[in-house]
């Protein structure tokens, strides 16, 4: 029988890096509590495959560095994230953090950066993974959804997870009413995630995270 392999994240100052396609509400969250010095870590770039999002606007108005990459000069999408892997080992990167980042990484950066990259999904994992998944959750009827926050794998939504929170469903609910609530928690969980993680206290060993005291 293989022995499990066991991986604990660092205990130290951290390089991170955010990849968004929007308006990057969980990167103002998270660089804010970086900013009140509830996190080891500090924001070095943030990356977004659209030129227009607005989260790139919000990182060079707080002194960050806003880094557009097209992905129509990449002949593939592993070209893609190879040519962002080469912009983030460039600048040391200790974590990164998808924070509406509206394209699927491939294999090539999962194993660049195997946990090291995190994500934050607006259900509770393994309930529905990919778009919409506020709407998935009012259509089925459930009556509780939520947020993940997990560690990126090939496996879509699928990766270890680190955090959830639970957000009632109620019957009168739209997606846009359950995003809105699930929203607040999301910038909640996602800065402890990343906080957690530079203070050494997340070991992961197969598929499960153990937050160690």
């Amino acid at each position: 029988m293989a022995e499990e392999k066991i991986f604990r994240s660092p205990r130290k100052r951290g390089r991170v890096a955010v990849l968004l396609s929007g308006r990057g509400s969980n990167f103002r969250a998270i660089h804010d509590a970086m900013a009140e010095g509830k996190i080891n870590a500090g924001v070095v770039a943030v990356v977004s495959n659209r030129a227009e999002a607005p989260g790139l606007q919000t990182a060079s108005e707080r002194g960050l560095e806003a880094l557009y990459l097209d992905p129509k000069a990449c002949a593939s999408k592993e070209a893609y994230d190879e040519a962002i892997v080469a912009e983030l080992k460039k600048r040391e990167i200790d974590l990164v953090c998808l924070a509406g980042y509206m394209k699927i990484v491939t294999p090539l950066f999962c194993q660049a950066f195997r946990n090291q990259i995190m994500n934050i999904h607006p259900a509770l994992l393994p309930s529905f993974p990919g778009l919409h998944a506020q709407k998935q959750a009012v259509d089925y009827g459930v009556r509780y959804s939520g947020a993940t926050v997990h560690f990126v794998s090939e496996e879509v939504d699928g990766g270890p997870i680190i955090l959830q929170a639970v957000v009632p469903v109620y019957q009168d609910d739209t997606e846009e009413t359950l995003a809105d609530r699930i929203l607040v928690w999301e910038h909640k969980i996602y800065p402890e995630a990343v906080r957690l993680y530079f203070e050494g206290k997340l070991e992961v060993r197969g598929r499960k995270v153990y937050i160690l005291e």
